[in-house]
């Protein structure tokens, strides 16, 4: 039995616990403002300015199943691009792009009329992005800021990541600084999982100075 926690990240947070640089604005956000349960560690990461799912747990097999390259876990974006991308440059993010690490694998990709997201804070500035598209992109890498390049390399850089599934692990249903917590019995947790079952824990986070986050 394994726990596995889902936390929706927010964005300009950390996807660590402590901040060992305290920048001209102080000490940046991290997870330890808004989940407080002792020994866990995600399992990969999200950047600084990227935001949606990240698993957590207290097992390590389960967090190298879920991160380790070899797995191949398939992870779901909706991204928020510049511009209006033509079908020529969806079709290119389809087939796989040339970024400075060589070919990216195919992945799968689709326009979306709306986003299904909450707006995030700070918003972007509609004066300075006038036109964007959301995209959903799904891919099976792991590659440094991947989904930001390959957009960019099609002419549509990204304005807003948002993460919405690991494998069967999905977003739904959490707002940022919320997380739930699953049990897991399967013996493989990333091929079989039980989902939160009724009275699964469920957390909103505090902000430390005494409202939510």
């Amino acid at each position: 039995m394994s726990n596995l926690y889902l936390l929706h990240k927010p964005y300009r947070m950390l996807s660590q616990f402590t901040d060992r640089e305290d920048g001209d604005k102080g000490p940046r956000a991290t997870l330890a403002d808004v989940i407080d349960v002792p020994g866990i560690y995600p399992a990969g990461r999200l950047d600084h300015d990227s935001e949606g799912l990240l698993l957590l747990s207290d097992d390590g097999e389960l967090i190298h199943r879920i991160s380790h390259p070899r797995h191949k876990q398939p992870k779901t974006y909706r991204v928020q691009v510049e511009g209006t991308p033509g079908e020529d440059a969806l079709q290119a993010l389809r087939a796989g792009v040339e970024l400075g690490d060589g070919m990216t694998l195919p992945a799968k990709v689709r326009r979306l009329a709306q986003s299904g997201l909450p707006e995030r804070d700070p918003p972007l500035d509609p004066k300075r992005h006038p036109v964007t598209t959301w995209l959903e992109l799904t891919i099976s890498e792991g590659r440094n800021r991947q989904v930001r390049r390959m957009t960019a390399h099609v002419g549509h850089p990204t304005l807003r990541l948002v993460r919405v599934a690991i494998g069967p692990w999905r977003l739904d249903g959490l707002a940022p600084g919320e997380w739930r917590r699953e049990t897991l019995h399967a013996p493989s947790a990333t091929r079989r999982t039980q989902g939160p079952r009724r009275g699964a824990h469920c957390k909103r986070p505090t902000d430390k100075r005494g409202g939510r986050r």
